[in-house]
């Protein structure tokens, strides 16, 4: 199954590039492909990351399907 990945802010900047899409085997969870993406992206191990599917806040047990979208992003603060 294919996925796209988007990256915002930081995490752009840690991996040059903005989106990918990627090939993961059936039933992978949103934790096993932040793993996969991890693996590829030592730079974003430096940094404190969250993540969405489909952009609803995600946790890691969800399991992805075929055309989802994983946007990974820094906590945001403001004032």
């Amino acid at each position: 199954m294919k996925i796209q990945v988007l990256f915002f802010g930081a995490t752009a900047s840690a991996v040059g590039n903005r989106r990918f899409d990627v090939s993961l085997p059936p039933d992978t969870t949103s934790g096993m492909a932040m793993d996969l993406v991890q693996s590829e992206y030592p730079a974003l191990k430096g940094h404190k990351l969250l993540f969405s599917i489909n952009q609803q806040y995600a946790n890691g047990d969800e399991i992805i399907r075929d055309g989802d979208e994983l946007a990974i992003f820094t906590a945001v603060s403001g004032g």
